[in-house]
């Protein structure tokens, strides 16, 4: 087990190390979701006029927290693909790891990644006076964790399907933006006409915000929330080992493929 966890904790010592010196990528972390709760979200609720406004941009705070998940986690997962490029994979596969472990462990960091940008975007909304005084701790963590984690695992989908960079960030945002616009975030689900509230309730992003909603974390409180407790965690579970599960052999086909290639051109060479 030593042998495993050691590891595992170089990767999540490297992925925060990393998170911490590009200054540029936590400012952006915090932008993004202010320009939807404070722009957009004033816009909308100007709309609607009065107490209604403020109650919109309450129902935003989940929403906005989740959104930091979703592209912290996506954008984590970009090192893999890096790393494959720049040859730190072939390291981590001589290392004494497993191919699904090497995925399990850059997805963790992902995670990791994730909670530490939503939770100085939560310092952020406290200040601003966006958030409840009624939240559930265990239920807010929960949905932080549940959700970044889901939002790792679909970074590592797509990572495992990208041959570099540039083919990464086209697929991340044929991902990203649908899994955001078909979710609880921006509007309650139950209110979707029927064709759309199906492919929201597929989503397992929707899931992680309807967790914050549960937990009180905005000012509108758990009644927002669309689906049971019981539920959210089930889809976000389900949905997190299966694009693992995918993500674990199409890696290991490719360092298979990768090792094979090598071996043939050392014997060529020799």
């Amino acid at each position: 087990m030593t042998g495993v966890v050691r590891p595992t904790l170089a990767v999540l010592e490297r992925e925060v190390i990393k998170l911490l010196a590009q200054r540029g990528r936590l400012l952006s972390a915090l932008v993004r979701p202010l320009l939807w709760l404070l722009v957009i979200g004033a816009g909308f609720g100007a709309l609607q006029g009065g107490d209604a406004g403020n109650r919109y941009q309450s129902f935003l705070v989940p929403g906005v927290l989740g959104l930091t998940a979703l592209f912290g986690g996506i954008l984590a997962a970009l090192s893999t693909v890096y790393d494959r490029e720049s040859g730190v994979m072939r390291m981590l596969v001589i290392a004494p790891l497993q191919p699904h472990w090497i995925v399990l462990a850059k997805t963790l960091g992902a995670t990791l990644a994730a909670i530490v940008q939503s939770v100085l975007l939560l310092l952020v909304l406290g200040a601003l006076g966006y958030l409840s005084g009624r939240v559930s701790i265990p239920l807010f963590a929960l949905g932080l964790l549940g959700t970044a984690f889901a939002c790792a695992s679909l970074g590592m989908l797509v990572a495992a399907w990208s041959r570099n960079l540039d083919n990464y960030a086209t697929m991340m945002n044929l991902v990203i933006f649908p899994v955001f616009f078909l979710s609880g975030s921006l509007y309650p689900v139950q209110q979707l006409p029927q064709i759309l509230e199906v492919v929201t309730t597929l989503n397992p992003y929707t899931h992680g915000v309807d967790l914050l909603k549960h937990s009180g974390i905005g000012a509108a409180g758990s009644q927002q929330a669309d689906f049971s407790i019981g539920f959210n965690i089930a889809m976000l579970l389900g949905f997190s080992a299966l694009a693992l599960g995918v993500a674990c052999l199409r890696f290991s086909r490719a360092d298979a493929n990768e090792s094979l290639v090598h071996r043939l051109a050392r014997k060529h060479t020799d």
